[in-house]
């Protein structure tokens, strides 16, 4: 069995567009998210400026986050929103690590 791991995403969004971004998430993506039991961990606007914004998701494993978000981004649900979020992305960062990363550091459990 895998390690469950957590998947980040950092946005650069086009200028002027984090309010609606923000809003899109909380509105539309956040609940599609949360009704396919996708964990949503964090989200949000940068603090230390205007242009940025982030989302983090933790999955049982790899294979399951392949499995869900494929099935996530294909679905008829999000088409609606695909095409509005895609307009407000200028580029976007994405990693997948194992959720022992940060486990390990914020509950005191040893270093792995």
């Amino acid at each position: 069995m895998s390690a469950p791991v957590v998947d980040l995403r950092t946005y650069r969004l086009v200028p002027g567009g984090r309010d609606a971004f923000h809003r899109i998430f909380r509105e539309g993506a956040l609940p599609l998210l949360e009704a396919r039991a996708i964990e949503v961990v964090g989200h949000g606007p940068s603090l230390v400026d205007e242009h940025h914004y982030f989302l983090a998701r933790a999955f049982p494993s790899e294979d399951e986050r392949e499995q869900q978000l494929g099935s996530f981004y294909e679905s008829d649900e999000w088409r609606p929103y695909a095409e509005r979020v895609d307009a407000l992305i200028e580029t976007y960062h994405h990693l997948v690590v194992p959720l022992a990363t940060f486990a390990s550091r914020w509950t005191g459990a040893a270093d792995g």
